[in-house]
């Protein structure tokens, strides 16, 4: 398959998330009938990054209040939230991802909206129509965040609270195939995008199995981005896979981060 012109990578990300989910990718299964349950009776655990789960004081009480779930597709995090209580709103650009939450909802009788949009253009909803965002790690499969965080501004009620997760852009320094191979070769500059820093050779590497294309975005952006748009940060944690094998960057730093942050004002 030839590789896909950047101007194309939101539309190619979606297929290739389509194709994850066939091919069972963890983060495209769904939650199973007790662990919604649980969630009935207050009693969940959701993550935004790998493992570690989101403190139970960053989210509001939840019973009755207006959430959205960005970027948050594959029938994990927006049926537990509407479990909880919670009127559920799940944007994804992948058509089966969000499949997988309505599967989910259809299963346990829950109420989950789906809205399939690229996460930087959320003009279906409406401005300060949600009290709580719940974004994990997805903007590094999208160009640009800023408009994401503008978005995420807009349509966020006054004293709402956006929860985000991302990669510390620094794992992108090293060669994707040498992390393979246990070996930690510094090789690309931040920002870092695989369509434009790979080779055309490398990047089949990734189309010819249906995987999604990555970028970096800078520090900068991810947390100055959310202060420039508004938020007031008020919470942050680091975070990393379980796995050393699986991710050889984890045995020396955490390499994921997390964000709690405020809407003040409209």
């Amino acid at each position: 398959m030839e590789p896909p012109a950047e101007r194309d990578i939101v539309d190619y990300n979606a297929r290739a998330w389509d194709a994850q989910v066939a091919r069972g990718n963890k983060w495209t299964l769904p939650v199973d009938e007790k662990t919604i349950s649980a969630a009935r009776h207050g009693e969940f655990s959701i993550v935004l990054t790998p493992t570690k789960p989101v403190p139970r004081e960053w989210f509001p009480e939840l019973p009755g209040i207006d959430v959205l779930c960005l970027a948050s597709g594959g029938g994990q995090q927006a049926p537990i939230l509407a479990a909880a209580g919670a009127n559920v709103t799940v944007v994804d650009r992948s058509k089966q991802q969000l499949a997988q939450d309505r599967m989910v909802a259809e299963r346990e009788g829950l109420s989950v909206r789906t809205v399939q949009t690229d996460m930087r253009d959320l003009s279906e909803l409406r401005n300060a129509s949600f009290d709580m965002i719940f974004h994990p790690c997805s903007n590094g499969f999208c160009p640009e965040i800023l408009p994401v965080w503008r978005e995420a501004f807009r349509v966020l009620r006054a004293g709402g609270v956006l929860l985000a997760g991302f990669s510390n852009p620094f794992r992108y320094v090293f060669d994707e195939q040498a992390i393979e191979q246990g070996d930690l070769n510094v090789r690309h500059k931040i920002p870092y995008a695989d369509i434009r820093d790979l080779s055309a050779d490398e990047v089949r590497r990734f189309t010819d199995r249906d995987e999604p294309l990555e970028y970096s975005h800078t520090l900068a952006d991810q947390i100055g981005g959310q202060i420039a748009a508004g938020f007031l940060i008020d919470g942050f944690f680091e975070d990393s896979y379980a796995s050393t094998k699986e991710d050889p960057i984890s045995e020396f730093i955490d390499s994921f981060i997390a964000t709690r942050a405020r809407k003040l004002k409209s």
